[in-house]
């Protein structure tokens, strides 16, 4: 067992977990521990300061694009050096209200957020089958938590009827495995938009440069032009060619991009995960 979530750590010393994790590092550095701390922010820079390697996010709750720059801003540059991000779609404890409807876009769409904006996120058991029925209206306890009991999920009848958002999941997990780029925390850059749903940003490592963009709103489609920051890109040409990893599409864009993006249509389409050859 080389990897460790330890709850509630903001109960404890801090320096108890210094002198603890300075010992366990010294004997076994390959070990790491993610420390799950929903509490102020000054509390959970401080265990990353103590040594904790990961932490749990405000990303959970964050779900307008002003609030996803801030707080991208916020992890990749103003405490990168001591805080190390997972962005959690959901946990064993949290429901977010915003996947309380149930809407495949709404969990797809979260997915392609986290998997690309940090270089680790995570999932709770029940994810995958767009699990969304709350203990009480207006709470984020699960109902039939697993906390309190047993639960048995028939992913094989799920992934028969097409019920399933695990083949999206492991595609994202592909793209995360085969684009050093989206492995970095510092070289994300937002770009802006012309509408509010819809969320632009890069990440560039070397010669891998990608652009995701994602359509903020799960239920109806939405049209933008981007703004793409060319020098930050690193792209001198007017126009450049962009293949979309969902989907194998490519696409020709310049510094200012029109983009129409419809989680209605059948094929449910959420974002945009594009790798640029630079």
């Amino acid at each position: 067992m080389t990897l460790f979530r330890v709850d509630n750590p903001h109960t404890k010393p801090v320096h108890f977990w210094q002198d603890i994790l300075a010992i366990i590092y010294k004997e076994s550095p390959e070990v790491i521990f993610l420390a799950e701390a929903f509490t102020k922010p000054a509390m959970m820079h401080s265990l990353g300061k103590a040594g904790f390697h990961q932490s749990y996010t405000y990303f959970t709750w964050r779900t307008s694009k002003q609030e996803l720059t801030a707080y991208g801003n916020e992890v990749a540059r103003e405490t990168s050096a001591f805080f190390r991000p997972n962005f959690w779609v959901n946990t064993p404890d949290i429901l977010p209200t915003h996947l309380q409807s149930g809407n495949p876009a709404m969990f797809a769409l979260r997915a392609v957020l986290a998997s690309t904006l940090s270089p680790s996120w995570g999932m709770y058991a029940g994810y995958e089958l767009y699990e969304h029925r709350a203990f009480a209206e207006g709470g984020e306890e699960y109902l039939d938590s697993e906390k309190y009991q047993i639960k048995i999920r028939d992913w094989a009848g799920a992934t028969k009827k097409g019920l399933t958002l695990a083949p999206f999941i492991t595609q994202l997990n592909q793209i995360r495995k085969t684009h050093p780029a989206l492995a970095r925390l510092r070289n994300l850059v937002f770009h802006s938009t012309s509408s509010d749903a819809i969320i632009a940003y890069s990440k560039k490592s070397g010669d891998d440069l990608m652009l995701v963009i994602v359509n903020l709103d799960p239920t109806y489609a939405q049209e933008a032009t981007v703004h793409w920051d060319m020098g930050a890109l690193g792209i001198t040409e007017d126009s450049f060619t962009a293949v979309d990893l969902l989907d194998n599409t490519s696409f020709s864009w310049s510094a200012h991009t029109f983009i129409r993006l419809d989680p209605s249509r059948p094929s449910g389409k959420v974002a945009h995960v594009a790798y640029v050859k630079i």
